[in-house]
């Protein structure tokens, strides 16, 4: 892993700031590694590559149907195909899951659906963070996140060290992940004139949680002496993004305890969607992991 690119065994990707999309030596215990080879492992799973899901929906006879195309590298359509299964799994990622759960309700394919589909979805409190003339050793900044603050003085949050996507070399920008336990949520809703599902982002945004990070990234700043931001490339504190998207199918709301979607047997939601918005300052992979796990194995249990 690490010690094989640093040896030079290996091609170089953690060590480099290789991350977002997987670390290939295995740096990142991704679902690479632990759920997707154990699934295949069984005999009884096939897993897709290059396949994204347009849209699902319901038969007479209470099978569910899913509209599937194939795609190569480019994203060019090598296919289109129907699926159908007694049980529907929804693990697409909480924009994913809502976006086909909102769609399917608004033109009718899955009307039963509640109120709550689409609501209560969040950014984790989640912004990026940039320092300049903070040289380090070494000739890159490597990853994944090495160490964690946390900063309870107001608004509860906590501070990953991250390195700077897109420089490939040490140029003495320190980058950070902040997130924050905040309460903006939004609402996704289905825009009929341009048949996309589109979210309704309040007015405010993430105003509360950028100067929350901001004062502590000053202290930083002021404590390393550094700089804040990176400007004209980049501000001190930037909630344009998420890492880390979460709700749109709430536990307990559009579903169930256990993730048993309301109004339809047999539909089920197994992501970021069932989570309300925040992990409390925390990445949410292994609250997303614990959660499915949990309600697979009442599932299992209770044979429905």
């Amino acid at each position: 892993m690490v010690r094989s690119e640093l040896d030079g065994r290996t091609r170089a990707s953690a060590t480099v700031g290789d991350s977002n999309m997987g670390n290939s030596n295995g740096a990142k215990f991704d679902l690479t590694q632990n759920y997707i080879p154990a699934a295949e492992a069984t005999g009884r799973a096939t897993v897709c590559y290059g396949h994204q899901v347009l849209a699902i929906s319901r038969e007479r006879n209470g099978r569910y149907v899913v509209d599937v195309e194939s795609t190569d590298p480019t994203g060019g359509v090598l296919a289109r195909k129907t699926l159908t299964c007694d049980r529907l799994f929804l693990g697409a990622g909480s924009i994913g899951t809502s976006e086909l759960l909102v769609r399917a309700q608004a033109t009718g394919a899955l009307p039963n659906l509640n109120e709550h589909v689409g609501k209560g979805w969040g950014t984790n409190g989640d912004a990026g963070m940039v320092r300049s003339f903070g040289f380090s050793d070494g000739t890159a900044q490597a990853a994944p996140s090495a160490s964690r603050i946390v900063d309870e003085s107001g608004m509860p949050l906590s501070l990953e060290n991250w390195y700077v996507p897109g420089l490939p070399v040490n140029i003495g920008m320190l980058g950070t992940l902040g997130m924050t336990l905040d309460s903006q949520r939004a609402d996704f809703a289905y825009d009929g004139g341009s048949d996309r599902v589109v979210l309704n982002w309040p007015k405010n945004g993430n105003d509360a949680t950028v100067e929350a990070l901001r004062a502590v990234q000053n202290k930083m700043s002021f404590a390393g002496t550094t700089v804040p931001s990176a400007l004209p490339f980049a501000k001190d504190v930037n909630s344009s993004f998420t890492a880390h998207p979460l709700g749109g199918a709430v536990l307990g709301k559009a579903t169930d305890g256990y993730g048993r979607v309301k109004g339809y047997d047999g539909l089920y939601v197994m992501d970021g969607a069932a989570i309300p918005g925040s992990t409390g300052t925390v990445n949410p992979s292994l609250t997303i992991t614990a959660l499915a796990e949990r309600n697979i194995a009442q599932i299992i249990k209770s044979g429905r």
